[in-house]
């Protein structure tokens, strides 16, 4: 069992400071204890510590060398954090002394007295998130390391010889049978020092085909003669494979050396025995990597939505304050600076691009919600052409054809530009020798009883046609079966067709396949024409902004500092008053204090308490305050309390447009009452 002490270890011998810290801390609900010496406060960090509460005279003519003789032996995961208490009026920049302690404690926090004791318990809190995640990367290491022990364990107790190269061939690990059979050191072996057990008539040829197979990445297998302890050679059967990473570099080679010495002595019908063994064998190998393979691929997609879901959250939080800065600079000086418009401008794309590759990536995990609008389906594919042609490389013709009075079709632009490159990526395959690949978007009407089976009317319906193998009759109607690939293991998951097929329904369009077998294949995207012709692109940046018609009093609430207050000066510079909180409690604490604002702007992912729960508390206590989430968070928020939300990374322009909704008349938007008389809180 791993021990874990989140206590602070106070050292604080002069007056009652320490006897008041322990107590601040303890109704924070916060353990501590008190040394009375750097002996002693070494003594009780052994005991297990969350951090060091140090005043500045307490270390001021201490002799420090036990403390730093354990500073310096702590385990490599740990960087004990220090709040080391200064003299009145002693801040670093008045009190060089107290900034030497840098040097001795390391990872220090410095408070200047008189403080609050709400910044020492922030401080405290502070401190001992720091030393959690010390105590995850420990954790990790232990994992990491009882994983190695438990491979070297493994690798020992196989009777075989084994080892591992780097990609040039320099070889750095050996189990433990190779010393035991050849008596040499690791000292002796490493790098190119196998050499010294070979035949030294047979090297010169072991070492061509070695660099053979270094220099074109193919399986080594030879049979040589190895030197054993005793001096006596015996034959062994070595094979080397590469170990390849995600994109096909070799990351390091597994070999194996085998000695066949009892083998060659048998009879030939032993041999034939050996031999169907083996052949037995690795059939087994083979069907365990196939099945490991597809395990593989079912991790693969979990792990990357997991992952893309957190990256997409702290990206978005970055590119907030980004967006707002920007938006800000491009009013203020857009108009007098033309280089700094054009700058600003440069930057603004730059954010959108980077918003629009956090979108695609959600997407590929399924992990958002679709945002159906009217597109322009001519205007993605232009867009899309360069993307495509990379994707199915120089030997395939790319040929797109689109009718010029073609309507926007309803469709959320990301996922269609994804349904799309997995067809193109999936006629590529079906094209190894090239081919010519053909893009058509055209209007087409809809009548009844049509196939594929879809409501009357106008549609949008984008063609992607090869000419490669085509599928037959059976491979056909299997082909949108989640699951189903006729592709060899590790080049596909079979979901996507069926998810082509899915998004298409849940757009009110549909999906059709047509092939023949040395023909090529032809699949149909139908997609609803959109009623309103108009094509809604991103948010303008110029021109005026929506205007509320009165002064608000806001309080924005987010954990993010440089999120925050980027956050608050893009709303101060649309003429209201923010008041800024960094978390749900601190909020709630300042409306119990008395603020009264007229509406609420919180995050939605905060720790210890979210824009969830903040909501649900508002609405205990005051039931007609309006609250807009902002959040960068990719799961969905729509059963929160039904409140209208604002995704990151936004400008001041959908901050605008979010206030005037949240505050519009119209009983059409989806709010929040606003005015009136609320209850007292």
């Amino acid at each position: 069992m791993i021990h874990v002490s989140e206590r602070a270890v106070i050292l604080a011998p002069h007056g009652r400071d320490a006897q008041i810290a322990a107590t601040i801390l303890a109704e924070a609900g916060i353990e501590s204890c008190l040394a009375t010496g750097i002996p002693d406060l070494v003594e009780a960090m052994n005991g297990g510590v969350g951090f060091g509460l140090l005043t500045e005279e307490a270390l001021r003519t201490a002799d420090l060398r036990a403390l730093s003789a354990w500073i310096e032996d702590q385990a490599e995961w740990s960087d004990l954090p220090f709040v080391l208490l200064t003299q009145r009026g002693g801040g670093l920049e008045r009190n060089p002394a107290a900034g030497r302690h840098l040097e001795t404690l390391g990872n220090v926090t410095f408070l200047e007295r008189p403080f609050h004791p709400t910044t020492l318990i922030s401080l405290a809190k502070s401190a001992l998130r720091g030393r959690r995640r010390q105590y995850e990367a420990r954790a990790r290491l232990e994992k990491l390391r009882e994983s190695d022990r438990q491979f070297q364990s493994l690798a020992n107790s196989i009777p075989n010889l084994c080892w591992m190269a780097e990609p040039d061939g320099n070889i750095f690990w050996y189990n433990q049978r190779c010393y035991e059979y050849t008596g040499t050191s690791p000292e002796q072996m490493t790098g190119w020092g196998w050499q010294s057990v070979h035949d030294p008539e047979l090297l010169p040829g072991v070492i061509e085909r070695w660099r053979a197979s270094l220099d074109t990445g193919q399986p080594f297998e030879m049979i040589f003669p190895l030197k054993s302890a005793t001096g006596e050679f015996r034959p062994f059967l070595t094979r080397v494979e590469p170990l390849r990473d995600a994109g096909g570099g070799i990351v390091r080679w597994f070999g194996t050396n085998t000695d066949i010495s009892a083998q060659q002595a048998a009879e030939e019908g032993l041999r034939h025995a050996a031999a169907e063994l083996e052949r037995r064998v690795e059939e087994r190998t083979a069907e365990h990597a196939a099945a490991m393979a597809q395990l593989h691929e079912a991790q693969k997609l979990e792990t990357l939505g997991q992952l893309t879901g957190g990256v997409a959250h702290d990206f978005n939080n970055l590119l907030t304050p980004i967006t707002g800065t920007l938006d800000l600079l491009q009013r203020r000086f857009g108009e007098s600076d033309a280089r700094a418009a054009r700058l600003i401008a440069n930057a603004l794309q730059a954010a959108d691009r980077a918003k629009t590759l956090v979108q695609r990536l959600l997407g590929f995990a399924r992990r958002q919600t679709l945002e159906t609008k009217p597109t322009d389906v001519s205007e993605l594919l232009a867009g899309m052409r360069d993307l495509i042609a990379s994707s199915i490389g120089p030997a395939i013709e790319l040929r797109l054809q689109d009718d010029r009075a073609l309507p926007p079709a309803m469709a959320d632009p990301n996922q269609l530009e994804l349904a799309i490159l997995n067809l193109c990526v999936n006629a590529r395959d079906a094209m190894p020798d090239g081919g010519t690949l053909t893009l058509v978007a055209e209007k087409v009407a809809i009548g009844p009883r049509s196939e594929p089976k879809l409501a009357p009317g106008l549609y949008v319906r984008l063609s992607v046609i090869d000419d490669g193998s085509g599928m037959d009759a059976q491979t056909l109607a299997r082909a949108i079966e989640p699951f189903y690939s006729t592709k060899e293991t590790g080049r596909g998951t079979g979901l996507g067709l069926s998810m082509v097929h899915g998004l298409a329904g849940q757009l009110g369009g549909g999906f059709a396949l047509t092939s023949e077998v040395g023909e090529g294949t032809r699949a149909d995207l139908y997609l609803p024409a959109a009623e309103n012709s108009v094509v809604r692109d991103r948010v303008s940046r110029q021109g005026p902004l929506p205007a509320v018609n009165r002064t608000l009093s806001i309080l924005l609430v987010d954990d993010e500092e440089v999120v925050r207050e980027a956050t608050a000066e893009m709303i101060r510079d649309l003429g209201h008053h923010v008041v800024a909180a960094s978390g749900g409690e601190q909020a709630l604490a300042r409306l119990a204090a008395g603020l009264d604002p007229d509406l609420v702007i919180t995050d939605y992912k905060m720790p210890r308490m979210d824009g969830a729960e903040l909501a649900r508390r508002l609405r205990e206590q005051a039931p007609e305050l309006p609250v807009l989430l902002i959040t960068g968070y990719t799961g969905t928020t729509e059963d929160t309390l039904h409140l209208p939300r604002l995704s990151k990374p936004f400008g001041q322009t959908e901050m605008a447009n979010a206030l005037a909704e949240l505050l519009s008349p119209d009983p059409k938007v989806v709010r929040l009452p606003v005015g009136g008389k609320r209850p007292s809180r």
